[in-house]
């Protein structure tokens, strides 16, 4: 198991600690640079710049996203750890003008890099951390660490991850070791982090990721018109799926509904499936019938791309064969 500290201000930190109704935030970076130090399910901590220097709470990885700002406020609202947009907007150009990048014009809407986080834990003050023995303070973004169960400086995290995971960092990492984990399907409670839950996104953090992976057009139209795309569940989590990407389709609005409602399905080969159904309850529908064998268009990811069970769970229980 890995960890990363990552290095934020303490008006980020203090703003989200007092809402703690936040379930979902965006650790997110001023530039489109991408993260890649983490794993979903894996801790994700807070520390703070200097004069403060601690390491105040943490999260769990969910993934990363490049979107656009005003996407990145639609879909996470205060998560971005800001009252408005307008608010996000200027810390964004206060990290810019530091770093002599261009700043935000009036209307511009450009590419920010979202760490999406899930489940965060902040300390109160006289229960904060120092930060890591010998820190990096050159590290301007943060630093990751390996192994954090063998690593030397293990008993430091320890602690601290337990605090964020719920759970000894050792304790997780010999269940995951010595169990078999589930791509796409829920087993349990969804809240009592077991192995198979450990790597799902959060709700809001979902879409974003979706929308990223596929680059910002429907799997199966290929349009990218993005204010009609919406996140597809294959499997949907009011019957046991999760919130993970490999349980995800970028759809159309309207492709997204007829695939819910079992008139359209995408076969474990990745092939468009139509049913008959279609044509017979509402005859005008040449353009989706049209549809029908397309290959779909997947992430570059091998890993982000649909489960096969969870598309053959699809056209098994949704989709309406005869």
């Amino acid at each position: 198991m890995k960890a990363f500290v990552g290095v934020t201000d303490k008006a980020w930190a203090d703003f989200l600690a007092q809402r703690p109704h936040v379930n979902e935030v965006n650790f997110w970076r001023p530039s489109g640079k991408a993260f890649s130090a983490l794993s979903a399910g894996e801790p994700f901590l807070f520390k703070t710049h200097k004069p403060h220097d601690r390491v105040v709470g943490g999260a769990v990885f969910s993934g990363f996203a490049l979107v656009p700002l005003s996407e990145a406020w639609e879909n996470l609202g205060e998560g971005n750890g800001r009252e408005d947009p307008e608010d996000l907007r200027e810390a964004i150009n206060g990290y810019r003008a530091k770093n002599k990048m261009p700043l935000i014009s009036p209307g511009e809407d450009p590419l920010i890099g979202c760490i999406m986080l899930r489940d965060p834990v902040f300390f109160p003050e006289e229960e904060t951390f120092p930060p890591p023995p010998n820190w990096p303070y050159s590290a301007v973004q943060g630093k990751r660490y390996e192994n954090i169960v063998e690593h030397e400086l293990a008993d430091y995290f320890a602690p601290i991850v337990e605090r964020v995971l719920h759970r000894p960092p050792a304790e997780i990492l010999a269940e995951e070791e010595n169990a078999v984990v589930a791509t796409w399907e829920h087993r349990g409670p969804m809240f009592a982090e077991a192995v198979p839950t450990r790597r799902r996104l959060g709700q809001d953090a979902f879409k974003l990721a979706l929308l990223h992976a596929y680059d910002g057009r429907c799997a199966i139209t290929r349009r990218g018109v993005r204010p009609v795309l919406e996140a597809a569940h294959i499997h949907p989590v009011s019957s046991g799926g999760l919130h993970r990407l490999d349980n995800g389709l970028l759809l159309r609005s309207d492709v997204h509904r007829l695939f819910d409602l079992g008139y359209l399905s995408v076969s474990p080969q990745l092939r468009v499936r139509v049913s008959p159904r279609l044509r017979m309850d509402f005859p005008d529908t040449e353009e989706y019938r049209a549809l029908d064998g397309r290959e779909v268009r997947v992430p570059k990811e091998k890993g982000d791309r649909p489960s096969p069970d969870a598309l053959e769970w699809h056209m098994d229980e949704v989709f309406k064969a005869q």
